[in-house]
């Protein structure tokens, strides 16, 4: 198999409408407020969706320019091989963020934390569920020496293209 298609569920929107200054990471985009348009023909899989706290975007990054294996993320000078960071420009472009569920009003979905562009094309919704995905974790590779940066990390236009 070559080739995997999915279809876009919704529309996330965002304040941010371009890559160049948003949050790289949903816990440094705190109080930063956006909804979720579920197109109406995917409405039944919202029910019971108001009970979770938190959700799991997974979304397509649609203004990353093409993928390469070696990257330099935004919180280090160095290289390092895309699958050990979470930059955008990828083999599949594909982004995952945890939000907070505000409400949920017909097939829109208010969420906070947003780290996302406005107009990113949703490709799936799962509920958080903390005893499903935390894990006690050892180490966090290059990032234990660059987490601090976090806060204040934005992104810089690297990986924008299209």
């Amino acid at each position: 198999m070559k080739e995997v298609t999915y279809h876009v569920i919704g529309i996330i929107h965002s304040p941010f409408k371009e890559p160049k200054g948003v949050p790289i990471q949903p816990s440094a985009a705190r109080g930063v407020r956006g909804t979720v348009e579920v197109f109406p023909e995917y409405l039944p899989g919202l029910k019971d969706i108001e009970g979770f706290s938190h959700i799991i975007l997974i979304y397509h990054f649609h203004l990353a320019k093409p993928g390469r294996l070696l990257v330099r993320p935004y919180m280090d000078e160095e290289e390092h091989g895309v699958f050990a960071t979470r930059a955008p420009s990828r083999p599949n472009p594909i982004g995952i963020s945890i939000v907070r569920l505000i409400g949920v009003e017909g097939n829109v979905l208010h969420i906070e934390d947003v780290d996302i562009v406005d107009g990113t094309p949703l490709l799936d919704i799962k509920p958080y569920v903390p005893e499903f995905d935390i894990r006690d974790v050892e180490r966090t590779g290059w990032l234990e020496r660059n987490v601090h940066k976090l806060p204040e990390a934005r992104d810089d236009g690297r990986f924008a293209g299209k």
